[in-house]
């Protein structure tokens, strides 16, 4: 019996059976269906992830203020309190040390955006609410890859005071401001509203708004990055926080490789003006993060939750496949004399295995491409009704289809050989 002969005889075989060969497909279908969708929800997770971490600024290095251990050990001993802990939690991070960052490290810190943030109340007529004010200087849109879509960003003039700038106070305290979409939503009610040039209350203070910025969406961990309004930090410490300290420091690298360099230039830098002491990094009163550590941090926790769901799915295409090799046992019992029949006018062992195998074979490829249909389809759902963000990839709906088959011939190997060892004689006689 050559090959094709084969194929006609086992779709012969599952067409007399059509109930029972939809079923055994079902859970072949799930698998690679659970599978597409899976994939395309953790490639999308991961685009998403990759694609915020990148809107905050590329080449870029994060410094927030920590606490060094030495100082907490010894403002511990000197307080003199037994049973009363005590840390050191004050921020030595400053406007001076983001200056002299960006002045002397010229060749791997190409700018840095010192920032300080607060709860602020904001007002404009009958609206109130309230939400994240941030302090920053006009390097913020180069190093934060932010942009201004009316309106302008605030001057140097406005940040710093110049005895050019005639018509604004020389110490550079003007209150400016620039503003998000969902922060103009809060205060007007409709996010296209153009509030450039009119003033809004932050903290019972006037600010006149002289920019919108352009609308970023969710960060990596869902928060709204456009609900946030940006001042000059020298106004925002001085005339709403009073601090003398910033919250952190962005610094942009000239480069992606001199990333490494620059962070440990920095730290070296910190540690001289800060007067720590060894041991390092222990005894730092500052944390410094890079934008690929951040990504790799995120990327594993939406690699973990892609793996487990994976999981799932492969366990489901293992049942489908027992499933498989279920029918196609009892299809063997219910085809005994058949078989006999055949093998006692030519028909060898290999025809009969081959015979089988290709039944095996046509349930699972053909249950994996309706599953890949109904995975494609329910990605192009997921995203289109519920928001999700999918990527169908390609790969993967190869290797389902691949996987399917594989699980379709493996777990039809028993049922097959078990017909094919069938004695002719024995076969004929089954009732």
């Amino acid at each position: 019996m050559n090959l094709l002969e084969s194929f006609r005889v086992a779709i012969r075989g599952l067409a007399n059976n059509k109930m029972r060969t939809a079923l055994t497909m079902l859970g072949i279908i799930i698998g690679v269906g659970v599978v597409i969708i899976v994939v395309a929800i953790g490639q999308g997770a991961t685009q998403r992830v990759t694609d915020t971490v990148n809107s905050l600024g590329t080449n870029l290095l994060t410094i927030f203020p920590g606490q060094s251990k030495m100082r907490a050990n010894a403002v511990t001993k000197s307080s003199g309190s037994a049973g009363t802990p005590t840390s050191n939690s004050s921020n030595h991070l400053t406007l001076d040390d983001a200056h002299l960052i960006a002045e002397n490290f010229g060749k791997s810190v190409d700018a840095v955006s010192p920032t300080v943030r607060s709860n602020v109340q904001i007002r404009m007529g009958a609206n109130d609410s309230t939400t994240n004010l941030n302090g920053v200087t006009t390097d913020y849109p180069y190093v934060n890859n932010v942009s201004v879509t009316q309106g302008r960003f605030f001057t140097t003039y406005e940040q710093d005071g110049t005895q050019r700038a005639t018509t604004y106070e020389q110490d550079g305290t003007q209150r400016v401001c620039v503003i998000g979409i969902s922060a103009v939503e809060k205060l007007t009610g409709d996010p296209q509203t153009n509030i450039i040039g009119q003033d809004i209350a932050i903290n019972r203070q006037n600010f006149k708004v002289v920019g919108i910025l352009a609308p970023k969406g969710a960060g990596a961990w869902g928060q709204d990055q456009d609900d946030l309004i940006l001042v000059p930090i020298t106004t925002a410490m001085q005339r709403i926080m009073n601090k003398d300290h910033i919250d952190n420091m962005s610094v942009r690298c000239t480069d992606a490789r001199m990333m490494p360099l620059a962070q440990e230039q920095i730290a070296a830098f910190l540690r001289i003006r800060h007067h720590l002491a060894p041991p390092f990094p222990e005894n730092d009163d500052f944390n410094i993060r890079s934008q690929t550590e951040l990504m790799e941090r995120q990327q594993s926790v939406t690699g973990t939750m892609t793996s487990l769901l994976s999981i799932v799915a492969v366990i489901s295409l293992i049942v489908g496949g027992i499933g498989i090799m279920n029918i196609m046992l009892v299809s063997v019992t219910e085809r005994t004399r058949e078989i006999g029949i055949r093998k006692a006018i030519g028909a060898t062992p290999r025809d009969i295995l081959l015979q089988f195998l290709i039944e095996a074979g046509i349930i699972s490829v053909l249950g994996g491409l309706i599953g890949i249909v109904l995975g494609v389809a329910g990605a192009v759902v997921l995203a289109s009704v519920g928001g999700w963000s999918t990527i169908v990839n390609t790969t993967a709906v190869v290797t389902a289809v691949v996987v399917s088959a594989v699980v379709g011939i493996f777990f039809g190997i028993y049922p097959a050989s078990k017909a094919a060892a069938l004695h002719p004689i024995d076969a004929l006689r089954y009732e």
